[in-house]
């Protein structure tokens, strides 16, 4: 048989930019990853072609990251750093019917590997403070959308411009890292999904959540994972009953929420801005009633971090979407590039946490981060709330355990405590690649 010698010299990028690599996408979201969701979804190709299932993949989470191109210019960008190799140049219906053949699927298997808490998560009095919590999404206006996804009528500015679904997250407070989420259309309502994430919940897992979360059949729910919650209620005419069974010293008490015993927080929270002071009640509902270690004033500053999933939202529409609605004409493509929307995403916010967590070294290494001290909260006690006797070697871990009446709020501090099921990590040289599995390890009880 003849044999013949290629002996042409090509130059291409280096490094994490070499032919097939994505750069910091390919760290986080690597090729064994993908191709073992993909043969676990049989949706691996049957024959060789111009745009493998792999690359299909990869070319929808580039297309989450350049939101503002269509997908023919996002495949640009894919393929900017082969220059010199002879590469494949589909076309916008080629690459269209890609995406129709690889389906939701496998971008939804892969959000369920990367799904969970980081590593570099951090823990309050040996809790991991997550937040639950839901938006709404805007999809492209088209007949087979309308077919599933509703525009919402009525309102004060009218019906809505385009069809839209309703995203529930939940949420780790310390990295915002997306430990799961559900979608549905708009029509189905923040509780109706709730139930479809709390089998995320673990023991040793603290729930924020606000008012609309406040119903009996949730509290019963959350409380059958063993995880705990602080939940802001109602007040006023609307309010839960919440009946008086015992007082405690801090002027909190002991009551009952859908047949779950609680404690009851009043709190005050003081915000100073340059236009004057706001001052605004509100009452806490929660499962941790051990005023030693949870002080009614501690657990009033907590829930401010419940906003860290509204950052979170921020951060999902307006900085990697850029405001923009989503661009699939079809369900499935929607479904495809909500997983796939989820997945960029959580890869962003890994090597955010991995970024974070890598300690620097030199004079100028960075204070921890402290709160301008204009913000006051303190619950509406009869006495002074005592001071916190968190267990041995927690300290480090937690935030500060008292705030004196009239003081200033306190601040979480950073702690080098894992989340549950992982391990601390020594030394961090580079960002962590997760080993293809069916399950995350952090749901290992």
């Amino acid at each position: 048989m003849d044999k013949s010698v290629i002996s042409r010299v090509v130059t291409v990028a280096g490094g994490r930019f070499a032919p097939g690599h994505l750069g910091e996408l390919t760290q986080q979201v690597p090729f064994e990853m993908v191709d073992a969701v993909l043969e676990e979804t049989c949706r691996v190709q049957r024959r060789v072609r111009d745009l493998p299932a792999r690359v299909v993949v990869y070319l929808l989470l580039t297309g989450c990251l350049f939101a503002e191109l269509g997908y023919s210019r996002v495949w640009g960008r894919l393929t900017a750093g082969l220059e010199g190799l002879a590469l494949a140049v589909p076309s916008a219906s080629a690459l269209s019917q890609a995406r129709r053949r690889l389906g939701p699927g496998p971008l939804r298997a892969l959000f369920h590997l990367l799904r969970g808490p980081s590593q570099a998560d951090t823990r309050w009095r040996g809790l991991l403070v997550c937040a639950i919590d839901g938006t709404i999404m805007s999809v492209a206006d088209s007949a087979a959308n309308l077919a599933v996804y509703a525009k919402q009528r009525g309102g004060r500015n009218g019906d809505s411009g385009y069809p839209q679904l309703r995203l529930l997250a939940l949420v780790s407070c310390g990295t915002r890292t997306v430990i799961d989420a559900v979608f549905r259309p708009v029509s189905a309502g923040e509780t109706t999904c709730t139930p479809l994430l709390l089998p995320s919940l673990r023991a040793g897992m603290l729930l924020l959540a606000d008012r609309n979360f406040a119903a009996g059949f949730l509290v019963r729910k959350i409380t059958e994972t063993k995880a705990d919650f602080l939940i802001r209620v109602r007040t006023g005419n609307s309010a839960p009953k919440l009946p008086v069974l015992r007082r405690l010293p801090d002027g909190s008490w002991l009551s009952l929420l859908g047949g779950v015993s609680v404690r009851v927080i009043d709190a005050s929270w003081t915000v100073t801005t340059a236009v004057g002071r706001f001052t605004s009640d509100c009452r806490l509902v929660t499962t941790l009633t051990d005023t030693a270690r949870f002080p009614a004033c501690d657990l009033a500053v907590l829930y401010h971090q419940r906003w860290e999933i509204e950052t979170a939202y921020l951060e999902l529409k307006s900085t990697i979407l850029g405001g923009r609605v989503l661009r699939a004409r079809t369900p499935d493509g929607i479904e495809q590039e909500i997983w796939a929307l989820l997945v960029t995403y959580q890869a962003l916010r890994t090597a955010i946490a991995d970024a974070a967590g890598t300690a620097p070294t030199g004079p100028a290494s960075p204070s921890p981060w402290t709160p301008p001290a204009t913000r006051s909260s303190r619950p509406r006690a009869s006495s002074p709330a005592p001071a916190s006797t968190s267990p041995a070697g927690s300290a480090a871990s937690s935030w500060p355990a008292s705030c004196p009446t009239g003081g200033s709020a306190s601040a979480p501090a950073s702690s080098s405590e894992p989340c549950p099921g992982t391990t601390p990590r020594e030394k961090l040289t580079a960002p962590p690649t997760r080993p293809p599995s069916t399950s995350p390890s952090w749901l290992t009880p």
